[in-house]
């Protein structure tokens, strides 16, 4: 018998939500920081990491080159850092991929192996005139599919892809209510940790369910590029609270 999405969607953040209350040490209000590493340190990742370091994470940003990135980790204070890709993968408890779409055949290829079993979010979008051939790949079977394609193994969630990173920027930490983050994935316990860090970059995370249901929010869904809050996101993407 195949299982209700509806249901299947609510079990998660139930599990999500229990998790919060009693998931990993660091995940508690007094406990010790995350270990985050965040590879491709531009607009999405500089930001959303920036965000993680100022709420006292250890954020370590990835270059090839990471001499490039003195101005950025310097300005963050002591909980940055740099290093290279491989570096910034074995450091983190959770790894944030903010890289151009494109270069996720290449990323897969590079550090597959060590994104295994990693909590991994996906911010990634696809665009027709950057990705070339991995666009036509999303636009046959969804981003969701696609990300996992590439990301097999990891315990990805898709978060922080909904919307432009100036977005983000203007309403962290936002007076009144906070601005809702949709995310999804197939982990429980991968949906918990990324709650709680959504949280601390100063948003309310919305569990609209399993990994397959990112695509309700993705670039040129309806579920894209919104400002609104928990409640209102909900009703939006038709998830249950």
């Amino acid at each position: 018998m195949r299982s209700n999405p509806v249901s299947r969607r609510a079990a998660l953040a139930l599990a999500a939500a229990s998790l919060l209350a009693s998931g990993p040490a660091w995940a508690q209000t007094a406990a010790p920081p995350a270990r985050i590493g965040v590879i491709g340190a531009g607009n999405i990742g500089g930001t959303i990491g920036g965000l993680w370091a100022k709420a006292g994470h250890e954020v370590m940003f990835a270059s090839r080159h990471p001499e490039e990135l003195k101005g950025l980790v310097e300005g963050l204070g002591p909980k940055a850092r740099a290093g290279t890709p491989g570096e910034a993968i074995a450091f983190g408890d959770v790894v944030l991929i903010a890289v151009p779409y494109k270069a996720y055949p290449q990323l897969s290829a590079d550090y597959g192996a060590a994104l295994q079993g990693k909590t991994v979010i996906d911010a990634g979008n696809a665009t027709q005139a950057r990705d070339g051939e991995v666009y036509g790949e999303v636009k046959e079977s969804g981003i969701a599919a696609v990300s996992a394609k590439y990301l097999r193994g990891a315990r990805v969630v898709r978060a922080f892809n909904a919307t432009n990173y100036k977005i983000f920027a203007k309403n962290a930490h936002r007076d009144g209510a906070r601005m809702a983050i949709p995310i999804a994935g197939d982990d429980a316990q991968a949906l918990a940790t990324v709650s709680k860090l959504v949280t601390d970059a100063g948003f309310d995370p919305v569990v609209v369910g399993p990994l397959a249901k990112a695509d309700s929010f993705a670039m040129g869904s309806p579920g894209f590029g919104l400002e609104l809050t928990a409640p209102d996101l909900s009703t939006r993407l038709g998830v249950a609270r």
